[in-house]
């Protein structure tokens, strides 16, 4: 059974822009294929909290060959995204400049729920559940047309 959603996706404005694409990539060094993350629409540092998004298209790296026919996102892409946004966070919560390197640690509890094809706007909810200097471990949601298509948990990690 999925869990509850940390907020109500209706109270987003998916054209909102909180963190431009521009800003993520001063603290994210994500470039090309593996930028998961158009922008994020709400953040809020003191609750540790973020929610972005990213519109898939058919010109996505992985529509021709996972799966021909019928092209589905990878799971694992859906854990970069979820990263990528925890990583936001820890920058601008710790005013870093992104001259740290915060990176993978582990995953944790991660379930698929859904499909995520091209078209299709991945809504991603993340929220600290630790966050200090060094560590920080994070819970994430993702949604597509209100549906809860994935959850887990990342931690990252100084490198």
């Amino acid at each position: 059974m999925a869990s509850e959603p940390f907020l109500d996706l209706a109270t987003l404005n998916l054209n909102d822009v909180a963190v431009s694409k521009e800003e993520i990539f001063k603290v994210n060094p994500q470039r090309d294929e593996f930028e998961q993350l158009d922008r994020i629409i709400l953040i809020d540092l003191e609750a540790g909290m973020a929610v972005g998004i990213k519109t898939q298209t058919p010109e996505e790296f992985w529509t021709r060959g996972h799966i021909p026919g019928r092209p589905l996102m990878p799971g694992v892409l859906m854990i970069e995204m979820a990263a990528q946004i925890s990583s936001v966070i820890y920058h601008l919560k710790f005013e870093t400049g992104g001259k740290k390197f915060f990176g993978f640690g582990g995953v944790n509890n991660v379930k698929f729920r859904g499909s995520v094809e091209p078209r299709d706007d991945l809504i991603m909810v993340v929220r600290a559940k630790a966050l200090r200097s060094r560590m920080a471990i994070f819970e994430a949601q993702g949604f597509v047309d209100g549906k809860m298509v994935f959850e887990g948990e990342v931690t990252g990690l100084v490198l």
